[in-house]
């Protein structure tokens, strides 16, 4: 078999790393078709948004693990040995108070708040905080090595990994999956398969309308001050679908306060008082980000939201023919759009080369 074409489409976290894992087999032609690319902001959009780091809440023993564990490897990598992909390692504490236990938002981090999390033989440097150094109401902490990510210079640099191996970026919208197979997308003329890395719109496009894909409606404040580490604690008093957590980006990104986790949400402007209450939350944490003054000597480079694209099951990766065309599906990840980049990548290649195997078998 000649030439395999190959059209992905979406070019978030999820896409541009499909597409450069793929890039570096031999014998794809790759076009990435998307409706948003890295340098724009949409709140369909969700990558650009991300904190982003490395910071694991999926289950031991699930296949969300197994991506998450294949993923480490290259971003330590690039934190290592990339300083042009703008990744960079960063201790991260977690802390633990026992009033959190079943609030949405130690549900969403029970594997991460956990004092024997399966990622403690994974990561770095996996140590707990003595209780006597921790803030009253902190019942227990952890402490790790991990990397925080700048999206405003991975995004792009993913993309230029993918330039040099010989794949075509270009603009489109789909209105239905079975468009991304037209012959006009791709410069070979014909489409042999399609990878599908929609994030959360594709509850709602055609061919596939997954309902189990849902917004998780993040909200962000990124300021100049420095944290000089990560932070994340299992819950706040002001609501159960709201969270703090703290990371400062590599090479100039700013710091990032978080956030919340509205499920269900697609409002996409900021909300000013949940704002204020990340901010106050943030300085309360990690009161070194002003010095032990209040949340006015933060320095707001901007606000920003987010609409993490949830799927009820987890990431959905398979395969399936649709119109006659083999569709390869990798999306959903949630708040773990990152952190299981590589793995799910993997993942997918394997099944795209699956079915190319079972084409030549015909």
């Amino acid at each position: 078999m000649g030439e395999k074409n190959v059209v992905v489409v979406g070019a978030g976290v999820a896409g541009l790393t499909t597409a450069l894992l793929l890039s570096r087999k031999t014998g794809y032609k790759i076009v990435v078709a998307a409706k948003h690319m890295p340098g724009d902001y949409d709140i369909e959009y969700a990558s650009p948004w991300a904190g982003a780091n490395y910071m694991p809440v999926s289950i031991r023993g699930t296949a969300a693990a197994e991506w998450d564990k294949n993923t480490w490897g290259p971003l330590e990598d690039l934190a290592q040995n990339h300083p042009e992909a703008g990744v960079h390692f960063q201790d991260c504490e977690i802390h633990s108070r026992a009033k959190d236990v079943g609030s949405a938002t130690a549900n969403w981090f029970a594997e991460l708040l956990s004092p024997s999390p399966w990622f403690k033989e994974v990561l770095p440097n996996f140590r707990a905080i003595p209780k006597e150094s921790l803030r009253p109401g902190i019942d227990h902490a952890t402490v790790f090595t991990s990397v925080c990510i700048n999206t405003a210079i991975y995004l792009p640099w993913l993309v230029s990994q993918c330039l040099k191996n010989g794949v075509v970026f270009r603009r489109a919208v789909f209105k239905h999956i079975s468009e991304a197979s037209s012959p006009s997308i791709h410069p070979s003329n014909k489409v042999d398969l399609v990878i599908n890395c929609t994030g959360l719109m594709a509850c709602r496009l055609g061919g596939v309308e997954d309902q189990s894909v849902v917004p998780a409606r993040g909200q962000i404040v990124i300021v100049r001050n420095d944290a000089g580490k990560m932070l994340d604690i299992s819950g706040t008093d002001d609501g159960d679908d709201e969270a703090c957590y703290i990371m400062t980006r590599a090479a100039g990104g700013g710091t990032i306060l978080g956030g919340s986790y509205q499920k269900g949400n697609w409002e996409s402007q900021v909300d000013p008082n949940l704002a204020i209450r990340i901010m106050k939350r943030a300085v309360e944490l990690c009161p070194s980000l002003t010095g032990g003054k209040g949340i006015e000597h933060l320095d707001v480079i901007r606000h920003g939201v987010g609409l993490r694209p949830v799927r009820e099951g987890g990431t959905r990766i398979e395969k399936e023919k649709i119109g006659g065309v083999w569709v390869v599906h990798n999306y959903g990840a949630g708040g773990a759009g990152y952190q299981s980049s590589y793995g799910c990548a993997q993942a997918a290649v394997a099944l795209v080369e699956e079915a190319f195997e079972v084409r030549a078998r015909l």
